[in-house]
């Protein structure tokens, strides 16, 4: 499966990387970025990477033209309209980086997009893939750890001035918004995989003096599950020098900690378990937004293949996308208006 890749920002390096390693057929054919020389150049070290020739094009439709097989689009929310509209009506399955587009809106309308061209489109929720989350996701999900009571979710990140001094970065214009939407989306995105749908929420936001940026760089919220379960939410990228991200379930039959990729259950009975990666993959909440391995992004586009030639849905579909942008959506109006705020369904 030939696969064009579109952008060429921070996390690029990660999927050439990823798709030098991938299985199921996959391999980077085509480079589409705005600048000739840079996409040139990016290309050559892209080839030396993989093995193989890769092109590089400078224009949509002479790209879209050299028949791939699906797309991995990863410029920055404010740029994903145009390339959406053409790759869905090129129908060519998507794979997209998050969050889908600055505002609620208009990732919708892009999900619509692809849905009325019946067009398979996935997101990069790649934390999805790290075996401790599905470990726990799997304990819940036959009724072994009973029922959730409490969610907690925390993202201790840092990240230094210099990150945002880069255009448009940390801005509502270019990003959609601060740590929510580009940084914790991911944790998020992974506590409702496992505990389910939030159905409404109460939430502070706000951008503290470490940052000179527009949106915000620390948040936290209430949450109230469709299930009926309660949760907290804090997350910022002032927490030096970062820590790992974490998910803590109490459960009525345990008490149960995600950490990055190391799963920790302590049973009312008095048992323990743990599960931990043999290596520390890294998580990127230090100030390199990029030390983490390529291996999660490797999964994420083996599992797409695979669901392209099975006709199934990806592990991460557009509909749960959506959903985690519509709970940051939010707290953003929860947390400028002090209210209390349904999630939009």
């Amino acid at each position: 499966m030939n696969v064009l890749l579109i952008g060429m920002g921070m996390v690029a390096q990660t999927h050439v990387c990823a798709l030098r390693d991938a299985g199921n057929g996959v391999r980077l054919s085509g480079v589409l970025g705005r600048d000739p020389d840079r996409t040139s150049a990016f290309c050559a070290a892209a080839s030396e990477t993989v093995g193989h020739p890769v092109s590089a094009f400078t224009d949509s439709a002479a790209a879209l033209a050299s028949g791939p097989d699906m797309a991995i689009l990863i410029t920055p929310p404010d740029a994903r309209a145009t390339f959406a509209d053409a790759l869905a009506q090129a129908g060519i399955p998507t794979l997209m980086e998050k969050p889908i587009e600055r505002t609620l809106e208009d990732a919708s309308g892009i999900v619509a997009t692809y849905a009325q061209a019946e067009v398979p489109l996935a997101i990069c929720f790649q934390h999805r893939t790290r075996a401790a989350a599905q470990d726990l996701r799997t304990r819940l999900a036959t009724g072994a750890l009973g029922e959730i009571v409490h969610v907690d979710i925390r993202v201790p990140w840092w990240r230094d001035q210099a990150y945002y001094d880069a255009p448009g970065r940390g801005s509502y214009a270019r990003d959609g918004g601060g740590v929510m939407i580009n940084q914790a989306i991911h944790t998020l995105d992974l506590a409702l995989w496992i505990a389910g749908p939030v159905a409404r929420v109460q939430a502070q936001m706000q951008t503290s003096p470490l940052h000179h940026m527009e949106a915000e760089d620390i948040a936290s919220a209430l949450l109230r599950f469709a299930s009926g379960a309660t949760g907290v939410l804090s997350a910022t990228t002032c927490a030096y020098p970062g820590t790992t991200e974490s998910i803590a379930l109490t459960t009525t039959r345990a008490q149960v900690h995600l950490s990055g990729d190391t799963l920790r259950i302590d049973w009312h009975d008095g048992a323990t378990e743990t599960r931990a990666p043999a290596a520390d993959a890294g998580t990127g909440g230090g100030a390199d937004p990029m030390a983490f391995t390529h291996a999660w992004h490797e999964a994420v586009i083996e599992d797409f293949a695979a669901a392209l030639r099975d006709d199934r849905p990806p592990l991460a579909p557009p509909s749960d996308a959506l959903h985690v942008h519509a709970v940051i959506h939010a707290m953003e109006q929860a947390a400028r208006r002090g209210t209390t705020e349904e999630v939009p369904t």
